[in-house]
C-alpha cells in the first residue's frame, strides 16, 4: 500500500537526477500503431513492454520462467520505457500533472496469485518519480499471453499541463 500525501518537492525530472535514474532510449512500436496520443489535457500511451529502445529485456510467463523478483523487474523495465515515451510526447516529465491511469497486464501461470507485488515493480518507480499526489489507483490483470512473449505490458494515461 502506498502511504503518505505529499509529491516530492522537486520535480519529476529533478526527482530522476536525484534518485540517480536515467531513461533508456524512447520505445519504438512493433507495429502499425503510435506511442502516444492526446485528447485535451490526456496523454493515452500505446503498452509498454519491458524494452530498452526497441530490444526486449524479459520472455516467458511469471510464476514459470520467471520469479516473482523478475517479474517486478520487468514491470520497472516497461515503466522505465513508459517514462521515456513520456519525456520524448512531453518534452519532460514535469508537464506530468497526474497519471490518471496504470494498467499493469502480466503473463502468467494459471495458479499465480503474486499480481500485486509484480506490479508494485511499476507503481513504486511511479511513486518515487511523481509523488503520491500524483497517483492513480491501478488495474492489475493476470493474462495468458503478451506481446512477443514478454511477460508485462504496462499501460499510461496522464492528464498534462503546458
Amino acid at each position: 500500500m502506498v502511504t503518505g500525501t505529499k509529491a516530492p518537492a522537486a520535480g519529476a525530472e529533478q526527482r530522476l537526477q536525484q534518485l540517480g535514474i536515467v531513461l533508456p532510449p524512447p520505445p519504438t512500436p512493433f507495429g502499425a500503431y503510435v506511442e502516444a496520443t492526446n485528447s485535451g489535457n490526456l496523454v493515452f500511451f500505446s503498452g509498454m513492454l519491458p524494452v530498452v529502445g526497441h530490444e526486449p529485456r524479459y520472455f516467458g510467463r511469471v510464476g514459470g520462467a520467471l520469479t516473482v523478483d523478475e517479474g517486478r523487474k520487468a514491470a520497472e523495465t516497461a515503466t522505465l520505457s513508459g517514462l521515456a515515451a513520456v519525456r520524448d510526447y512531453l518534452g519532460s516529465l514535469d508537464r506530468v500533472a497526474k497519471v490518471v491511469k496504470l494498467g499493469v497486464y502480466i503473463a502468467t501461470e494459471g495458479d499465480f496469485r503474486d499480481h500485486p507485488k509484480v506490479a508494485d515493480g511499476a507503481s513504486e518507480l511511479l511513486l518515487q518519480v511523481f509523488g503520491v499526489d500524483k497517483l492513480s489507483g491501478r488495474v492489475v490483470l493476470g493474462v495468458a499471453s503478451l506481446p512477443l512473449g514478454m511477460p508485462i505490458e504496462i499501460e499510461l494515461v496522464l492528464e498534462v499541463v503546458d
